[in-house]
């Protein structure tokens, strides 16, 4: 299974367009979304291809190959918009071995989970920083960044995630420029 994993959207269009060339180009099965898809918020600029209709547009285009959590900045009137769920809080994935918990990271992040299973990894966005951290009783905390507004001069990102490795990839050519690869336990 390739699973390509994004965050932080904030209905920038043309971010949204070449995230979809990626998940083509790339060849992967699904697009995992870690949330705050459609709008800016108010904390956060104004991104420069913000177009939240044409993300729309976008997104629906490939409605059977998202799985999507709910971020801080999603609210009920996009799930009427949107065409496949995007309010769930959080979601356990079960994939090569590893157990996943994929959020947002608002409500769910190293400091308020803290009963994760031995080895689980920890998945979210929301601060638009790439990181790997290890944390607890053997987890990992990751976060693919964001696709549109980084934070702390990194770049616009996703991960590529197969075969157990993380691969964290620039959204504007698809290089990689770190990667975690999570040990067989």
């Amino acid at each position: 299974m390739k699973i390509l994993i994004a965050s932080d959207i904030h209905g920038d269009a043309e971010c949204a367009k070449k995230l979809v060339e990626e998940f083509y180009r790339t060849g992967a099965d699904k697009l995992l979304l870690l949330g705050d898809v459609l709008y800016h918020g108010p904390r956060n600029e104004l991104p420069s291809g913000y177009a939240p209709k044409a993300v729309i547009s976008v997104l629906n285009g490939i409605k059977d190959k998202i799985l999507c959590v709910r971020g801080n900045c999603d609210t009920e009137v996009d799930q009427m918009v949107l065409e496949f769920p995007i309010l769930a809080d959080y979601s356990f994935i079960a994939v090569d071995g590893l157990e996943i918990l994929a959020t947002h990271g608002h409500n769910y992040n190293m400091n308020t989970v803290k009963n994760l299973s031995p080895n689980t990894i920890l998945l979210h966005g929301h601060t638009h920083v790439p990181v790997t951290e290890p944390f607890g009783n053997g987890n990992v905390y990751i976060n693919p960044g964001s696709t549109s507004i980084p934070k702390e001069n990194s770049p616009r990102s996703y991960i590529l995630y197969e075969d157990r490795c993380f691969s964290f990839r620039k959204l504007d050519d698809g290089s990689e420029y770190k990667r975690y690869e999570a040990k067989n336990v």
